[in-house]
């Protein structure tokens, strides 16, 4: 996300009064597009699994998805979505997988530099942020170390996210033999294809010797090292009115780990952006090897790219939205949602769903944290429920719908995300998992504070101002 400062307080009223009069006139002749597809529900064959040893059998596929419903809530969420999740996203649901489901920094980074230490043949790494910081010269010095023992390291990192990040910071990792790929320069003289400045590279992925693989939403950065839960975060912070943060608020953010056959499909995205960006040919690994059961876990790994005409993570995830029965539950760092997304939000809730939100208090985005906002009436109208979180800056991006249906990732509910960003999540299907999600839910929820319709209708006109004055930019946030 691209982070911004806000004015001192008191030069907001006037500065926003005067925007306000060109935002109206803008609204009236703007209009934001249709960004997925006609979700409509056509009959089509029945939806094909893979495992360990390829793809099964219609009669074995059924069984697992059978399988799944009968330990889920009452809900026909698979039949309803998979078939259009299939045809949007076009990877496949792998079973046999074993995911690990991984809350903050402090434990994803453990089992990362663990699975980083035992590599043997390469690593494959994609991140959006790699600070030069305790945290990130600790991994650098990892990657450096398996490089001079023979693992091949192969590192794609975001221009704009690294941009703070001293060139001798990456010169240093390259003199030792890693390969590092600037993703879509900044500066147009390096660029290998197309200069387009706007879109970025937001994907968190490590991938190790082709059988293990990490995925979500947590950046290579020291703002990591605090767990979320740790005693005392619950107690209200010290925010400013517009949702400002304090330095010393611990991130909360999701990750998953995972290995089966799924690590392969992501393996497959990391060297099509690669290639996509014209890096240097990467030297021969295996970086395919033989797939093995790891688990019973059922995922699809799905990655989205600004180049493709919408955004395949944001089309599936409404296409679930809209086959909920029971429950919505999401948890996003970064909510200024489109047209779609709110009618999709609003349509749940008055079928009877139970829809909850549970949103930053705290934010280092103050355009998107204003631009959300001022949905929140509208949503609330409808019977959506609005949490936000306090005491950390929320920086997850999970989904759990029905019980049954979960996705992590680091895709976030905005315009940037839904258009502009290379995105990477991975959805899990079953209860089992839906479980751990939930119980994650629960334990956020309860370090929440509830968003009333009565109390929002009160929020002051300088709120008011900011919101009015955000929407404007969310197409770009």
């Amino acid at each position: 996300m691209f982070a911004s400062t806000p004015r001192p307080a008191r030069r907001l009223p006037r500065l926003y009064l005067g925007l306000a009069v060109c935002l109206l006139g803008l609204a009236g002749c703007s209009s934001l597009p249709t960004i997925v597809p006609d979700l409509a529900r056509h009959h089509g064959p029945p939806v094909q699994l893979e495992g360990a040893r390829g793809p099964l059998s219609a009669a074995q596929s059924k069984a697992i998805l059978k399988r799944l419903e009968h330990r889920g809530q009452d809900t026909d969420i698979f039949e309803r979505h998979l078939a259009v999740e299939e045809a949007i996203v076009g990877s496949p649901l792998t079973t046999g997988n074993q995911v690990r489901l991984l809350e903050d920094g402090p434990a994803t980074y453990r089992a990362m530099y663990a699975s980083i230490l035992a590599a043997q043949d390469h690593i494959n790494m994609e991140t959006y942020i790699l600070d030069d910081d305790e945290v990130g010269q600790r991994f650098a010095q990892a990657l450096m170390d398996k490089q001079r023992q023979g693992v091949q390291v192969n590192l794609i990192r975001d221009s704009v996210g690294t941009l703070n990040t001293p060139t001798a910071f990456f010169q240093q990792l390259t003199d030792s033999g890693v390969e590092v790929l600037e993703f879509n320069p900044i500066n147009p003289l390096a660029t290998r294809k197309e200069w387009v400045l706007n879109q970025r590279d937001h994907r968190k992925l490590l991938v190790v010797d082709g059988s293990t693989a990490f995925l979500g939403g947590i950046n290579i950065s020291s703002v990591y090292s605090g767990g979320s839960f740790k005693t005392g975060s619950r107690s209200k912070p010290k925010t400013e009115p517009d949702g400002g943060i304090e330095n010393n608020l611990a991130w909360r953010d999701t990750d998953l780990q995972l290995k089966g056959p799924v690590v392969a499909e992501l393996q497959k995205l990391f060297l099509a952006t690669w290639e996509s960006q014209k890096g240097a040919p990467l030297k021969e690994k295996n970086y395919f090897p033989p797939p093995v059961t790891a688990g019973r876990e059922v995922v699809r790994a799905i990655g989205s790219s600004p180049d493709e005409p919408f955004s395949l993570i944001y089309a599936t995830l409404l296409s679930a939205i809209g086959s909920a029965e029971t429950s919505v539950h999401l948890t996003n760092a970064y909510f200024a949602p489109d047209p779609q997304l709110l009618q999709a939000l609003e349509a749940a809730a008055r079928r009877g769903v139970s829809v909850v939100l549970i949103l930053p208090s705290s934010t280092d985005s103050w355009l998107v944290f204003h631009a959300g906002r001022g949905y929140y009436e509208r949503l609330l109208r409808a019977g959506v429920k609005i949490y936000e979180r306090r005491g950390v800056i929320l920086h997850s991006k999970t989904a759990l719908i029905d019980g049954v249906w979960a996705t992590v990732g680091s895709t976030n509910l905005d315009w940037r995300s839904f258009l502009h960003n290379q995105e990477l999540n991975a959805v899990v299907l079953g209860s089992e998992f839906g479980k751990q999600v939930q119980t994650m839910f629960d334990k956020d929820l309860a370090a929440s504070d509830a968003i009333t319709l009565e109390a929002w209708e009160r929020r002051p006109l300088k709120l008011r101002f900011k919101e009015l004055f955000a929407r404007i930019w969310e197409y770009w946030l």
